[in-house]
């Protein structure tokens, strides 16, 4: 059970799970009035989406763990689970079990909520994930394109569950941002926290081929840091989080405005910090000890960045 789960990585799936109730509970709170307070985390249907988006993330880690054997006996060696203490055949058979699961849930929602959303989303998931680990991760670029993609969808996977539910209400002056006529907010706000997953979990997994080039090189693929050196590959990495950085400014202008107390912008702090600090580790020499602690800084950029609608929450509450 123990290699399973370490197999599956809990702590990453998680976090999905957490950043979607955090997006889902601020949205209740905005629109509590026109639901009558009826709360949608609470609904048998959102813990499907929840649960149904964790079971294809922990699928994608099984198959990814299941291609990468050759690659993980020089990289992570202490950490192989595939062929040492799970067979194969059985990593496959869970990762087929997981996302038919998944993809049933899929279709559950779909019928329900009588939308084609999620059903499409989940069978690209199901499908790119498969890809990615085959074939996309070893060719230049689209690999970390695609998987910093996928994560940047778990958002916006709330975001259409939401509008589904409130595509004809209309937001009044009583609503935080007052957001007049924003019919699509859900959408919106999933968007944009998705587009900040997407530029951070870019920048991770430039950093983690950097860290893998030479179990890479044994599987022959085409990362950045294989073909533009590592230490252009660092550039990337650095440009990458002054960029989500600077997509940090249009939430201190609301702090600034007034739309958003302080207490609420903590979590936006302390993303900002971590980003900072990664920035410094990235700039000192590039060694695996800094590889790993710069991997592990924008890994916490990235959960308190995702744990933003949470405290917004907390604000509403007060």
């Amino acid at each position: 059970m123990i290699h399973f789960l370490r197999l599956i990585r809990p702590v990453n799936l998680l976090i999905i799970a957490v950043t979607m109730y955090s997006v889902g509970g601020y949205l209740d709170l905005v629109y509590a009035e026109s639901n009558e307070g009826l709360l949608l985390i609470q609904t048998f249907n959102f813990f499907l989406l929840v649960i149904s988006t964790v079971f294809i993330a922990a699928a994608g880690n099984i198959i990814n763990d299941y291609f990468d054997v050759r690659a993980d006996r020089v990289n992570r060696p202490d950490r192989l689970v595939i062929t040492k203490h799970i067979k194969r055949r059985w990593a496959i058979v869970f990762h087929w079990i997981l996302n038919f699961v998944a993809f049933g849930m899929a279709i559950h929602l779909g019928l329900v909520l009588e939308t084609f959303w999620y059903v499409f989303i989940h069978l690209l998931s199901i499908n790119l994930l498969w890809f990615y680990s085959m074939q996309l991760k070893r060719t230049l670029v689209i690999g970390n394109v695609v998987i910093a993609l996928l994560t940047g969808l778990v958002p916006v996977l709330v975001g259409i569950y939401y509008q589904d539910f409130f595509k004809t209400v209309t937001l009044d002056s009583a609503y935080p941002f007052h957001l007049k006529g924003y019919q699509f907010f859900p959408v919106y706000l999933g968007i944009t926290l998705g587009v900040f997953a997407f530029v951070l979990n870019l920048t991770r997994e430039i950093i983690k081929d950097m860290q893998d080039v030479k179990g890479d090189l044994i599987i022959k693929a085409r990362t950045i840091p294989i073909v533009y050196g590592v230490k252009k590959s660092r550039s990337i990495a650095v440009g990458f989080v002054l960029i989500n950085m600077a997509l940090s400014i249009p939430i201190v202008w609301f702090w600034q405005t007034g739309y958003i107390e302080g207490m609420a912008l903590a979590p936006l702090f302390l993303s900002a910090l971590f980003a900072i600090f990664t920035l410094v580790i990235l700039l000192n020499p590039i060694t695996d000890r800094n590889l790993k602690t710069a991997n592990l800084g924008i890994k916490l950029t990235i959960i308190f960045g995702m744990l933003l609608p949470l405290f917004w929450v907390v604000q509403l509450l007060n």
